[in-house]
């Protein structure tokens, strides 16, 4: 669940005048860059200033224009996010890092009631373990700090001037360049260990992959609005060859990736958790297994750390805590492997969703106002994700890559305690574009199914409670569409029956809320709005035609039997009693505090066997995997996934 800090101060400032040679180098490099941007008139237009900052301080600093924009890309898609900071306390185009007032002081998934192992056959686990409060800031987080030393800028003109930001990321690479001997070459070729060590990356294997990711960008070029409505365009060019044998002269530690389970074009470390037994009859921190061949792997759950890297491995190293098989930093990409695949790690707060699923934290400090991921975390955690699902056999589609906001409370108590991370701020059209499987329309505009798919930049919900509880967020694009009980705002929002509260607009609420790239099955249309099937309920949301929020998709839903009013909603797809061989305790099979009504219908995302792993001890001899008879099938129900009997309900095809 996200947190909280207080909001820096960023007060725009003023940059330092520049000489006329710097203008006029400035001029000439402006011309290539703005090749492939909208024209603009003689005197610039706004939507071309951040263009234009880029190529002044590429002549400044004697960068080539490729390499900066490239390196901005790569770290914030050139957005400025409002001058918020990252999750890791980065501000502007060339995430310039200040975490000092983004650290986490409280626990990892402190918030909330949520236990992570998620078995009831087992007493809660709530862990105590803490993050270091007064840890030293590695480099990679204080790299606003030397920006400012080499500009001479204030700190708050870095934070909160795009144009003073984007200096002070050439200040910076220029600074690597010479550091390593090199010229200031005007060919970007020649800038490939400088790009890795500003990477911040203390390893080479890390520090090549951002530099490789880099001019990938570089060989296929850019070209996109931003958040501030800035055009940004950086003209392809595949040829361009780097001088990778630089990165020798870096002097970064080499890694092995030994023992890992990782795809090759990224960078992996082995840093495992403990299996250990420790108490009265008790250990951690997570369970051996023998996945696929004993239990199918069928799930991938999105998380965020909540806590700063060092922190975050000091607590999966922990046997007394939880566990979650990846972790991946935010500023260069490089991803920790905790838990082995073939077992179970304890992180969705579900245990059937754990004992099928694959869990990735990202880091994330809780950082006002919650509000956005690097570029290279999202490209790491894409190339993993898609090694993984093709590896297990895993679809690419939203009931199956979860977020932690999308796993259901395995029973009625559990549901208000569940959590809500990675949050509204986390892009999934663009996730999911990086996979390889954008959310396209698949159905007709006017067809039975519709795929939530809003402008992520354009979509900007109002939030309360990312700084000060009741407070506005900082405005700022979302992957999230908000649901009323009525085809306008004035409607009141949908309530979630399961957490038993008032709905809120806050930013941890997900009562009344739709998330992009899931899919829900149409229950009515009133001019600019759309109703779905959402907790038993109609929920509608505003769809114009002219800025969509959905569209049109074709799938497979669910509906009540003939003969059946309403039929029972779970939290997870367990055995029937008879399936329990001696020795194992048969679990029960509680519906939660919803229900499935006549003439409603859910989008399935697969049928399953009742299934449940048995791991009460440290010892595996008396661990077992037992599988009924009943089937499954997950849906759609609301913000999280749910799952109803097979043998209460009908499917059938819709949205052509």
């Amino acid at each position: 669940m996200r947190g909280s800090s207080t909001d820096p101060t960023r007060t725009p400032g003023h940059r330092r005048a520049r000489g006329a040679a710097g203008a006029l180098a400035t001029a000439a490099l402006l011309l290539p860059l703005l090749g492939a941007a909208p024209a603009e008139n003689a005197t610039g237009s706004a939507a071309s200033t951040l263009q234009q900052a880029f190529a002044s301080a590429s002549a400044e600093y004697h960068v080539p224009g490729t390499v900066l924009l490239a390196v901005s890309y790569l770290q914030s898609r050139w957005d400025t996010h409002g001058g918020a900071p990252s999750v890791t306390g980065g501000y502007g185009p060339m995430h310039l890092t200040d975490a000092r007032t983004a650290l986490a002081t409280t626990e990892h998934l402190s918030e909330g009631t949520e236990d992570a192992r998620g078995d009831s056959a087992r007493p809660a686990l709530h862990p105590t373990a803490q993050l270091p409060a007064n840890s030293q800031l590695p480099a990679r987080l204080r790299t606003l700090t030397k920006a400012a030393e080499l500009t001479g800028l204030p700190a708050a003109d870095l934070r909160g001037d795009e144009t003073a930001n984007v200096a002070g990321g050439a200040a910076l690479l220029a600074d690597a360049q010479r550091g390593l001997g090199e010229p200031l070459s005007a060919d970007p070729a020649e800038w490939y260990g400088a790009i890795a060590r500003f990477s911040g990356a203390d390893d080479t294997a890390t520090a090549a992959a951002y530099a490789n990711d880099v001019y990938d960008v570089i060989h296929t070029g850019e070209q996109r609005t931003t958040d501030a409505g800035q055009q940004v365009a950086l003209a392809a060019q595949p040829e361009l060859a780097p001088d990778t044998a630089q990165l020798a002269e870096t002097g970064l530690r080499t890694v092995s990736a030994d023992g890992t389970e990782c795809p090759k074009k990224v960078s992996c470390e082995w840093i495992p958790a403990p299996y250990a037994q420790f108490g009265d009859n008790d250990y951690g921190n997570h369970d051996l297994g023998d996945r696929p061949a004993s239990q199918s792997i069928k799930y991938i759950v999105i998380h965020d750390t909540e806590g700063q890297w060092e922190g975050v491995l000091n607590l999966v190293q922990d046997p007394t805590y939880v566990s979650w098989n990846y972790t991946i930093r935010s500023s260069d990409g490089l991803i920790a492997q905790h838990v082995k695949a073939k077992d179970v790690a304890w992180h969705a707060g579900n245990w059937y969703i754990n004992a099928k699923s694959i869990g990735i934290e990202h880091e994330g400090f809780l950082a006002a106002p919650d509000a956005w991921y690097t570029e290279a975390m999202y490209r790491s955690s894409a190339r993993l994700v898609k090694y993984l699902t093709k590896k297990y056999g895993i679809p690419l589609d939203r009931q199956h890559i979860l977020g932690h906001d999308n796993v259901p409370g395995p029973t009625t108590s559990t549901v208000p305690g569940m959590h809500t991370d990675p949050g509204p701020y986390w892009d999934w059209a663009h996730y999911f574009a990086l996979l390889g499987h954008p959310f396209e329309q698949t159905g007709k505009k006017s067809g039975g199914l519709v795929t939530i798919r809003p402008d992520y930049t354009a979509n900007q919900p109002v939030y309360t409670g990312c700084v000060t509880a009741g407070q506005p967020c900082a405005v700022h694009g979302s992957s999230e569409v908000r649901l009323y009980s009525g085809p306008g705002e004035t409607y009141p929002l949908i309530k979630d029956v399961g957490l038993g509260t008032t709905p809120t607009t806050g930013v941890n609420d997900l009562s009344s809320r739709v998330s992009t790239g899931q899919q829900y099955a149409v229950a009515d249309r009133s001019g600019d709005w759309t109703a779905i099937w959402y907790l038993g309920q109609e929920a509608w949301f505003k769809n114009p035609k002219k800025h969509p929020a959905a569209v049109g998709a074709a799938g497979w839903v669910i509906t009540p039997k003939d003969g059946l009013d309403s039929v029972p909603v779970y939290g997870r797809a367990y055995p029937e009693a008879s399936a329990y061989p001696a020795g194992v305790p048969v679990q029960a099979v509680s519906p939660l505090p919803y229900t499935l009504l006549k003439g409603q219908k859910y989008v399935v995302g697969g049928e399953v066997p009742g299934e449940y792993y048995y791991a009460v001890t440290f010892t595996t001899d008396s661990h077992k995997v037992v599988v009924g008879k009943d089937l499954y099938y997950e849906i759609q129900y609301g913000h999280r996934v749910e799952f109803v009997r097979a043998a209460d309900v009908t499917v059938e095809r819709s949205g052509r």
